[in-house]
């Protein structure tokens, strides 16, 4: 396991980012990437003592941010007794060696401060698993590759095997026919505290970028007749590293299996634009382009003045307040109304075999013998037209049922 850099001597940092033309626009450090830096540096435990934002036509090859702004963040470091530099950009391993040097302390880039945070949340043997697979690379890489290559071999080996676990579990929810709603979203969008709002549920809910790391899965009963599965992830974030995205493909791979996404957008950030573009990116990276979704425009009672788009699989609420969630449990009740119904039926005795039948393919949940049969259980449209017959109340067959 990568050894954890922000303990309490490194709880002061500098953080510094480049900005250059030849980048791409995505890997370049702006004002707004600067404070998710920081941000992300009080989730570690960290408090920011000063920060350096370049500009430059090229990154230097030697030292990333140039000489003489590398003398002006050794000043920064001095002046504030930082004890860590963490650039918001991706370092090499020997530009992150050489300002190592030059400047006193330890020099991270923003994917191993993101590492070092997803080590810390990481409390299932699944996510400590993904932690490792995500991060051996990032240290020892030239002293040992070959017990680097064994090492993740084996974490590898590990994560096939919760894969295997997964699409068991997986495969006896569809037999079950239980749909699943996955909630997506931007770091820090709400996503634990609608969970919590919609099912109950006790996940600690702070505002925090990664408070939870390790899926959540409950139940929520959207009517008599229909409980789905719903299902947190890790939250989304800009320039997450490709190698992390890879290693927690394991958990995200549950987004291409979901029968609906919710994107949960945090309406009350001026960046939404841009953090909901990251997360559709990564979305379709992950193979889910195609999954129904809705988008949920979480925190409408911080709204500011900035418009924001209506439409049919669109809904505004606060997960906080409880706003507006009665209209995205209807949402998702018109997804996901497969035409189940839960009905009453009176069987002959000699029809007495159909109420083996409903046992082993419906849910029946009472049986009365009386002058015939009484089943009440719920059934699948094809059940209903099979047995409209004897069905006696909670469904009206449609038309097209009696027609030869």
């Amino acid at each position: 396991m990568q050894e954890t850099h922000t303990q309490e001597n490194f709880n002061l940092a500098v953080l510094a980012g480049l900005s250059a033309h030849s980048l791409p626009r995505e890997e370049c450090a702006t004002g707004e990437s600067m404070d998710e830096l920081e941000a992300l540096l009080e989730t570690a435990g960290g408090r920011c003592v000063g920060m350096a934002l370049q500009n430059r036509d090229t990154p230097d090859p030697r030292t990333f941010l140039g000489e003489g702004k590398t003398a002006e963040i050794k000043e920064l470091v001095q002046k504030g007794g930082a004890g860590m530099v963490i650039v918001d950009n991706a370092l090499s391993p020997s530009q992150q060696r050489v300002l190592t040097e030059e400047l006193g302390v330890q020099v991270l880039d923003r994917s191993a401060l993101i590492l070092d945070i997803f080590a810390q949340r990481a409390r299932t043997r699944e996510g400590r698993l993904q932690v490792e697979l995500a991060g051996p690379g990032e240290t020892q890489l030239e002293t040992d590759r070959r017990h680097i290559r064994r090492k993740i071999a084996k974490l590898q080996e590990e994560l096939e095997q919760v894969r295997r676990v997964r699409a068991t579990q997986r495969q006896r929810r569809e037999k079950n026919e239980v749909p699943v709603v996955a909630i997506v979203g931007y770091t820090n969008a709400g996503k634990s505290t609608l969970l919590n709002h919609l099912t109950g549920a006790d996940i600690p809910a702070n505002n925090r970028l990664f408070d939870t790391l390790d899926t959540t899965t409950r139940t929520l009963e959207l009517s008599d007749t229909c409980t789905v599965l719903l299902s947190d992830t890790v939250g989304f974030i800009r320039k997450l590293p490709h190698h992390l995205v890879e290693a927690f493909k394991a958990t995200l791979e549950e987004l291409t299996f979901a029968d609906v996404l919710l994107h949960v957008i945090d309406g009350s950030n001026p960046q939404w634009r841009e953090q909901a573009e990251v997360v559709e990116e990564l979305i379709s990276e992950l193979g889910a382009a195609e999954t129904p979704r809705i988008d949920v425009f979480n925190k409408c009672d911080l709204y500011t003045g900035d418009i924001l788009p209506h439409g049919s699989n669109i809904v505004s609420l606060s997960a906080k307040t409880g706003q507006g969630m009665e209209e995205l449990l209807e949402r998702l009740r018109e997804r996901l109304d497969n035409g189940t119904r839960r009905v009453v039926m009176r069987i002959p005795y000699e029809q007495g075999g159909l109420v083996d039948l409903l046992h082993r393919e419906a849910k029946v949940e009472r049986v009365d013998y009386g002058e015939a049969i009484e089943v009440e259980a719920v059934c699948t449209p094809v059940q209903l037209g099979r047995l409209k017959d004897y069905i006696v109340s909670g469904w009206t067959p449609p038309k097209e049922f009696w027609e030869e």
